[in-house]
């Protein structure tokens, strides 16, 4: 495949048209809801189909089937992602109106750790062509891995990071706005956004030691690799906010994601000296397995409605009819929401700034802290540390 400069500079260049669209018209905060995120969803994937429908008029069937192929796979190890992201901004209670912010600054990190990582597994396929076996073997390791630990999920409460920083770095109690960084008493503080910031990219990047070799099973072109990756993950954000408040449904998902690990795998593993798969045979597989997995997980759970991840002092506890009708004069009834993960009693208000707010806080949010004492890795596919 013969990409010219020109065509990887139309790539980057429209990526970053559409983040400083996507910056200007979410310049002011405010909540993300369900119809604007579908909207935007549905903008972020046609221009991923566009993308794909470019490369096939210029390049070729088969390079249109590879970008395609490479474009599923990760738009379906996404949905994972955005599980994780909203267990994350539900264990440190972080404001709906302030997420799409920290969204945006992730999917930067993204797009660059990513293009790090494609770089440097294009060199090492070319130079050494055993990593193939080595990236197959790891695929097939992962989707088993993810199999066994389906019904399990990522605890903040037990992350080495999020221990040590509270050890390491100064933050205060209170977020102020959309602020990652303040002053209070002359001295730079880190405000709790910029850990949950911290926490995003962490866990992107432990995606991405799956989803981009995952990738390279069914193409072997940087280029491909790349715009399949970028324009995935561009709609991240959207997904996020539209799916966010339906995770719970999708509980054969990850059933379909392990499926598709192993199958990759296992194609890539072939592809090396033994046999090489069409890449229409392996995009119709990998398209029937995620169509399977999300048909069975909502007619499972047809008849539940959206509700939002609640993490509480033993981590991920959705809301179930129990402990909606609780009684709100039970001393045991409460929201998690409102008090911090380890069950110690809400910071006390956070001191004037000297960014000139001249107020406490510029938005009087507490967010849940994290065990100071809480050490142990959480074991779980495809968490952060």
């Amino acid at each position: 495949m013969d990409v010219s400069l020109l065509a990887w500079g139309a790539v980057v260049g429209a990526i970053l048209v559409m983040l400083a669209v996507d910056l200007f018209l979410h310049r002011d905060a405010h909540e993300i809801k369900v119809k604007e995120a579908a909207i935007w969803s549905g903008i972020w994937v046609t221009i991923g189909v566009i993308a794909g429908g470019v490369i096939w008029a210029v390049y070729g069937a088969e390079f249109g089937q590879q970008y395609f192929a490479g474009y599923v796979i990760e738009k379906s190890l996404a949905v994972d992602n955005v599980f994780v992201w909203a267990i994350i901004f539900s264990f440190f209670a972080v404001p709906r109106e302030y997420q799409h912010r920290v969204l945006f600054l992730g999917v930067l990190g993204a797009l660059v750790f990513r293009a790090i990582f494609i770089a440097a597994g294009s060199a090492l396929i070319a130079s050494f062509s055993f990593v193939l076996y080595i990236f197959a073997l790891f695929l097939i390791w992962t989707g088993w891995k993810m199999w066994q630990t389906r019904n399990s999920h990522a605890d903040p409460s037990k992350s080495k990071i999020v221990a040590w920083w509270r050890r390491r770095v100064p933050t205060t109690d209170e977020y102020h706005g959309q602020k990652l960084l303040v002053r209070k008493a002359g001295k730079l503080m880190a405000t709790p956004l910029l850990l949950v910031l911290v926490m995003i990219e962490l866990t992107d990047i432990v995606f991405a030691i799956d989803s981009i070799p995952a990738i390279f099973a069914v193409t072997s072109e940087p280029f491909l690799v790349f715009a399949a990756n970028a324009f995935a993950i561009l709609g991240l954000r959207a997904m996020y906010f539209l799916l966010a408040d339906l995770i719970h449904r999708f509980i054969y998902l990850k059933v379909g994601l392990a499926l598709v690990l192993v199958w990759v795998g296992i194609k890539m593993f072939l592809v090396v000296d033994i046999y090489k798969i069409p890449t229409t045979v392996s995009l119709l597989v990998v398209t029937t397995i995620i169509t399977v997995s999300i048909v069975a997980s909502l007619r499972a759970t047809r008849g539940q409605g959206r509700r939002p991840i609640d993490v509480g002092p033993h981590g991920v506890a959705p809301h179930d009819a129990g402990a909606n009708d609780a009684d709100p004069h039970d001393g045991d009834a409460h929201d998690a929401s409102h008090s911090p993960a380890d069950g110690r009693p809400p910071a006390a208000p956070a001191e004037p700034s000297d960014d000139g707010s001249g107020s406490p806080s510029s938005d009087g949010h507490q967010p849940r802290d994290a065990a100071a004492d809480g050490t142990a890795s959480h074991e779980t596919e495809r968490s952060p540390a």
